[in-house]
């Protein structure tokens, strides 16, 4: 399920005791909120591999070229697996270090690609990859990503990792902004907002038993 902006902006604002707004644009306070929101669900999404922000993309090479953007993986993926579909095998991942050794003074060979890199963003924002070695054939390369959505700023925007967790850790940056020491303190607000995390950790962690090993900070 899916929640917009505004309606977590305006949820951040009934908690402090503010009144709800029509867009988040507003007023220069509103927009402070908002910017908190955007802080909180970065904070957020990085916590953890959500489900909600897998993705699986497959690349096709080409025999002779070695180099292949991810289509729609925009340009700060989590690349969780990389596999070699048409042999059955893992792609390991090498620094460019080491491929740009693999590569130096030397043609390097071709065959079924086993080992990938970064190799930077293409015109379109999505992150390239440099294959090794060079592959000799079509080959089905398949991707399987943690995709980080870009910054809120739309009304209608929409987050689809759990909200609660980037509502309680917005709320707890608003309330360090205004230095609240009366009632709730930001520290307890900071409280409350890992606990929410952790909870939905939790909660998500279990669709992936395989991967069953997190951080929470």
């Amino acid at each position: 399920m899916s929640t917009t902006y505004l309606t977590i902006v305006n949820h951040v604002l009934r908690r402090m005791r503010e009144n709800e707004v029509s867009n988040v644009s507003t007023n220069n306070y509103s927009k402070m909120v908002g910017d908190f929101v955007n802080d909180a669900k970065k904070e957020v999404q990085n916590a953890h591999d959500w489900s909600a922000l897998r993705s699986v993309v497959t690349v096709s090479t080409s025999s002779g070229t070695s180099e292949y953007s991810i289509t729609g993986s925009k340009e700060d993926p989590k690349i969780i697996s990389a596999i070699n579909d048409t042999q059955n095998l893992f792609l390991t991942y090498q620094t460019p270090v080491w491929m740009d050794n693999a590569y130096f003074n030397t043609d390097a060979p071709s065959g079924a690609p086993d080992t990938y890199t970064f190799n930077g963003i293409d015109e379109n924002g999505d992150v390239k990859i440099k294959l090794y070695p060079t592959p000799d054939a079509t080959y089905s390369l398949r991707f399987n990503l943690v995709i980080k959505p870009s910054e809120l700023s739309s009304d209608t925007d929409t987050v689809t990792i759990p909200y609660l967790p980037i509502v309680h850790q917005a709320i707890a940056l608003l309330a360090r902004e205004r230095g609240e020491t009366g009632g709730t303190t930001s520290a307890e607000y900071f409280a409350i907002a890992n606990k929410y995390l952790s909870d939905a950790i939790a909660y998500d962690a279990y669709q992936h038993p395989e991967e069953f090993i997190y951080n929470v900070v």
